[in-house]
């Protein structure tokens, strides 16, 4: 966590000592090493849970995690959040820790920090259902690992880690916008270093609108998986 944005911070100053300007995107220099902050702690703080998922098909333990009360995607579900959260504050204290040394404090609003803690649980909750998908391919493939390398690649490049969504070309914008991508990265980091009420509407809006089709997606093809799986079983 501490290498990763001590090299973004190097590579943005460069970027902004080279634009010769005070803003980019709508964040100055300082906003945008804590808006990586908050990326790369939503995003560092996933737990590995295709590998898990994987792993379970091919070794069995699914079969001992079926008779148990909890349902599968509930008890990864639970397991998964507690994590997460542990995660998420120690990348959190750490990253908040280098930016303090490189940039100084930003000037957080309590507006802000409210509507960030409101749309970060949902944030989890996407990935989460996200990962799911992933790893309930291993019921069709041999491995899971390619199409999660994809998943988190597509997360980084279209999800604004890499690049905040607003330095995209205006015509582009708009379609990352409208991915779940955004709702999980791009939309918490803004509201954090510079909050806005019709941001915070427009990724609430976005968030419950992924969570279902997330949701509805991951929880369909739980179901077929474990169909496959007592036909398979005789």
């Amino acid at each position: 966590m501490t290498t990763i944005l001590y090299v973004f911070m190097r590579l943005w100053s460069v970027v902004y000592a080279g634009a010769a300007t005070e803003t980019l995107g709508g964040l100055t220099r300082t906003q945008m090493l804590w808006y990586l902050v908050a990326t790369e702690s939503i995003l560092m703080s996933m737990p590995r849970l295709w590998a898990e998922v994987d792993q379970d098909v091919r070794t069995g333990q699914l079969a001992i995690q079926l008779i148990r009360p909890l349902s599968y995607a509930a008890a990864h579900f639970g397991r998964s959040m507690g994590e997460r959260v542990s995660r998420f504050v120690i990348n959190l204290a750490a990253g908040s820790f280098v930016a303090l040394l490189l940039v100084g404090p930003i000037a957080f609003s309590w507006s802000g920090l409210a509507m960030f803690l409101v749309v970060l649980p949902m944030a989890f909750a996407i990935d989460f259902f996200g990962a799911l998908l992933v790893g309930l391919c291993a019921f069709w493939l041999e491995s899971t690992q390619g199409i999660a390398l994809i998943y988190s690649r597509l997360m980084m490049v279209l999800g604004g880690l890499l690049v905040p969504i607003d330095l995209y070309p205006p015509s582009v914008q708009p379609y990352l916008r409208a991915l779940p991508f955004a709702a999980i990265l791009n939309a918490p980091g803004r509201i954090l270093v510079n909050p806005s009420t019709q941001l915070f509407v427009q990724c609430l809006e976005l968030q419950a609108f992924c969570l279902v089709v997330y949701g509805a997606g991951a929880l369909g093809l739980h179901r077929i998986a474990l169909r496959r799986l007592f036909v398979n079983g005789g």
